[in-house]
């Protein structure tokens, strides 16, 4: 999905909250689509301050960052560092996640046999899927060698 595309959706969002897309909302919205890594609100916090631009508020950042949640343009994960992470998800394929807990370092996955038995156990149960989460947490193969 093109940016130009998420954008009017966004605004359109904003509109049925009787917001605006403001210039700060804007640098914003486009900074967190500018990257594919996964970074916290404090994160994006200091790219505003660094990079030019309209200034923009920690608060702002927060607030933003929720909205933008809350209409699943990006999604949130707890990677055990105190700290949400966030992602945008919009136009991109349904992945997971693990979390090496000793240098933070985060893999996106994707197993079409484990989505086919999620979506088997849930359909034994009468239970009807709506979007899910899976994150497994341990030590990545770099850290395990220095361990080693």
């Amino acid at each position: 999905m093109k940016q130009a595309t998420i954008e009017r959706r966004f605004e359109q969002y904003l509109r049925e909250r009787s917001l605006r897309l403001t210039p700060q909302r804007r640098r914003i919205f486009e900074r967190v689509f500018a990257t594919h890594d996964h970074f916290s609100a404090e994160t994006l916090y200091a790219w505003m301050r660094e990079e030019d631009g309209p200034k923009v508020s920690r608060a702002t950042v927060y607030r933003t960052l929720d909205l933008l949640a809350k209409g699943e343009f990006i999604e949130s994960l707890d990677a055990g560092r105190g700290e949400l992470v966030y992602e945008h998800t919009l136009g991109h394929a349904h992945h997971d996640h693990m979390v090496c807990t000793a240098c933070g370092r985060i893999e996106e996955w994707h197993d079409e046999r484990i989505e086919a038995l999620q979506s088997e156990a849930a359909k034994r149960r009468g239970f009807v899927i709506e979007r899910h989460e899976h994150r497994l947490m341990g030590t990545c193969r770099s850290c395990a060698r220095k361990e080693g």
